[in-house]
């Protein structure tokens, strides 16, 4: 029986915490990130006394090294809501007013709970992305009870890795690890805040590396996709360590360690019918981790090349279907504009099977290869074009075709921070809301999967005011916007089949 991993899979609805390792800060103005990494001891030296590896034992050192440097996290928002206290026909409305029938606005707070790794002495906390994301506040608690306010210095939303500080010195950070090294079947260690059970210890092992489930940013946009209509410059990185060690709702953000007690991963959702562990657990992999949070702390945003290819995977049929000679790699179907892979020398059907001779077997292995590198990196691609295998340089650019660093200031507007297609209203439906004294407004047309899908709104919801001034075009939406990077902003709208019940509610942008 076939199993539907994106019915099955719940991001970011574990909580856990992730570690990188600790860096120190060389200057305040190019931020560069020195890691502790891993110094490459025998595994022996981490064993009991007297247990061979991989007996339970062995669990002890790693939980050890690892539990002080695992943070609980409380993500709030508040949002104010305005609602009648009954359902008034609209006929009895247009008499009496809008005030009919004893509407009132109400505040409704909700609180998020996950985890988070401290990878610095200084306070810099690596946590998923969907831990925090549209929290207008965020607590942090220390292994020793401490508890801090956190800042939000940058997220990532294309990996689910976000990172926060605190105002504190000489705090325990995690080694990093290679994730590269493990191996499907090796020991690995869960840490982190299950059901808000503060430092909580889990062990397993690595059931499978590499997957791929399409569930990060998962809005309308990947559910209706296939491996074979993502790009790789509009798809999320994903390259998920599979384990069976247990995680739960709390686990997000933590930190999946080997024996040695070094980060190799960070927890960032579960396969489950339920929403409770069934068996299957997956981590964001230490390498994509040091990446993306060097970057985050260092330029503001997150530095990623791109071939610039639509990308299929292959098996024997779809070679067969291709006309390719080989059914392992990745399938290049097609071209962006201004691709990197195409300016290189890549043609289309070209079977990409090497990144720098790293076999590549599937879609997440070539998006990991390509994503830990920047705009202006080159990269040797191999690949096998009418059975002949052949080397190519290429140039990665960056999202928009250029080979620049993109800075804080920047990156990607803030309309697509929030995930969302946007319209103006038709005549009959500005109609519709003058009837009941609204001036307007700008309609939500699709919702894939960024900030405004965490709050819950929904296609079709329109947005009247934005930090309280009207707003009644899309052009006004993206005036009203423009600046508001790192800041919070209040929206404030209603859907058109009820349009007494006001909803008001705010995240940082």
């Amino acid at each position: 029986m076939k199993t539907n991993w994106k019915a099955l899979v719940l991001v970011g609805f574990l909580s856990s915490a992730t570690t990188l390792a600790g860096f120190k800060l060389l200057n305040d103005n190019e931020t560069d990130v020195i890691f502790k990494e891993a110094q490459g001891e025998s595994l022996t030296h981490f064993t009991s006394a007297g247990a061979p590896a991989g007996a339970p034992g062995d669990f002890v050192y790693a939980a050890e090294a690892t539990t002080p440097t695992v943070v609980h996290i409380k993500s709030t928002m508040t949002r104010q809501t305005s609602r009648s206290q009954q359902q008034i026909p609209d006929f009895f409305r247009d008499f009496f007013g809008d005030d009919f029938g004893g509407g009132r606005q109400q505040p409704q707070q909700s609180v998020g709970t996950g985890s988070g790794v401290i990878i610095s002495s200084d306070g810099y906390i690596v946590t998923n992305n969907h831990v925090i994301e549209g929290a207008q506040e965020v607590e942090v608690t220390l292994h020793n009870k401490a508890k801090f306010h956190a800042k939000v210095i940058g997220t990532d939303p294309s990996t689910d890795i976000a990172v926060i500080k605190v105002d504190s010195k000489d705090l325990p950070a995690i080694t990093l690890g290679n994730s590269d090294a493990i191996k499907v079947g090796e020991w690995v260690v869960a840490v982190g805040n299950p059901f808000n059970l503060e430092s909580t210890v889990t062990a397993g092992i690595v059931s499978a590396k590499g997957r791929g489930l399409g569930i990060i940013g998962s809005g309308r946009r990947y559910q209706n996709a296939t491996p074979a209509s993502l790009k790789d410059d509009d798809s999320p990185l994903e390259s998920f360590i599979q384990t069976d060690a247990v995680v739960n709702p709390g686990n997000s953000g933590g930190a999946l360690v080997n024996l040695k007690g070094e980060l190799v991963g960070i927890n960032t959702a579960i396969a489950s019918p339920t929403g409770s562990f069934a068996g299957y657990a997956f981590a964001v992999p230490s390498s994509i981790v040091k990446k993306v949070s060097s970057d985050i702390i260092k330029y503001g945003a997150v530095q990623r090349g791109y071939l610039g290819i639509a990308l299929g995977d292959l098996d024997s049929q779809k070679a067969e279907e291709y006309g390719v000679k080989v059914s392992d790699g990745v399938y290049v179907r097609e071209f962006t504009e201004n691709s990197a892979a195409k300016a290189g020398g890549i043609n289309k059907g070209d079977v990409i099977v090497k990144v720098d001779g790293r076999e590549i077997h599937s879609i997440p292995q070539l998006q990991q290869s390509i994503g830990l590198h920047k705009p202006g990196d080159k990269v040797t691609l191999t690949v096998n074009r009418d059975g002949k295998e052949k080397d190519i340089n290429v140039t990665l650019r960056n999202r928009t075709g250029g080979s620049d660093i993109i800075k804080r200031e920047e990156a990607a507007e803030v309309m697509t921070t929030l995930g969302a297609d946007f319209s103006d209203l038709s005549k009959p439906e500005k109609d519709r809301l003058a009837r009941y004294k609204h001036k307007g407004g700008v309609k939500i047309a699709a919702v894939n999967g960024g900030k405004l899908a965490r709050t819950g709104v929904a296609e079709g919801f329109i947005i009247t005011k934005v930090n309280g001034k009207p707003v009644t075009t899309v052009k006004e939406l993206k005036s009203e916007l423009a600046g508001k990077e790192d800041s919070m902003v209040q929206f404030e709208g209603l859907y058109l089949d009820s349009p007494y019940d006001v909803f008001s509610f705010g995240f940082r942008l």
